[in-house]
């Protein structure tokens, strides 16, 4: 059990709300770091229900202002955030000949820049203090690409060198870097996905056979494999791209 303080941006539903609720399962006191405030509110709620401690936070990660005033939030109510999981994005699928530059702007100002904003909001306090576990969520899809996901992919590439890069710079100060990244998850947005698709039975059970498990994961999936790197016991690990895919992607 830990009590570290942890702040999981987009932490309000879907992946990021089965990483703050696992976080406050094994002792982490959570900040629930959401754009929907309402949303953030329910779940940091449901954590306290369970007997967790958390707090909801609104964040907008494409505002270094609204980004800093939640670390400021969130350090005030909880203490100095020992754990960062960026976890906020966004994504809409069809084929890059079809994007254009709003939407590219958008993809990366989210995925990529939002991640980057926070980590350059926590890290100094982290630096500081010698103590720190940064956990960012990537994709399957910035590993070996997806169709109709592009931008995407490439944003949550970027992710993925980044947090290795980071890792390096911030190896001596007691902090580590890792990212989890999902295979095909059964969220809303996923489930958004498969009904714009036409036939959202089709497209679910395509997907489900691809994965050698059979099925699709869960956010409950996501949540242990963040919790591990956010642990005391994962000192010594860093610089690491974990898939939580169901063999999907093996590497």
């Amino acid at each position: 059990m830990s009590n570290r303080v942890a702040m999981v941006t987009g932490g309000a539903q879907g992946i990021g709300k089965g990483i703050a609720t696992t976080l406050g399962r094994e002792g982490f006191r959570v900040a629930v770091a959401d754009l929907n405030l309402g949303a953030a509110e329910e779940a940091a709620k449901e954590i306290s229900g369970s007997g967790g401690e958390a707090i909801a936070v609104e964040i907008d990660v494409t505002s270094t202002e609204s980004v800093k005033a939640a670390v400021a939030t969130v350090e005030a109510e909880l203490g100095p955030i020992e754990v960062v999981v960026n976890n906020a994005g966004w994504d809409d699928f069809m084929p890059f000949v079809k994007t254009d530059e709003d939407f590219w702007d958008k993809i990366l100002d989210i995925n990529y820049k939002g991640a980057l904003r926070v980590i350059h909001a926590v890290v100094p306090g982290m630096i500081e203090r010698g103590f720190g576990r940064i956990v960012n969520i990537g994709s399957d899809a910035g590993r070996v690409g997806s169709s109709l996901e592009a931008v995407y992919s490439g944003a949550k590439g970027g992710i993925i060198a980044f947090t290795k890069t980071l890792a390096r710079e911030v190896a001596t100060k007691g902090i580590t870097a890792n990212t989890v990244c999902p295979g095909p998850t059964d969220t809303p947005a996923l489930r958004k996905f498969a009904d714009g698709a036409g036939d959202a039975d089709k497209v679910i059970a395509g997907m489900t056979r691809a994965v050698p498990m059979k099925r699709l994961g869960t956010p409950d999936d996501v949540g242990p494999a963040v919790a591990f790197f956010a642990s005391d016991g994962a000192g010594f690990v860093t610089g690491q791209t974990l898939s939580v895919s169901g063999g999907l992607t093996m590497a």
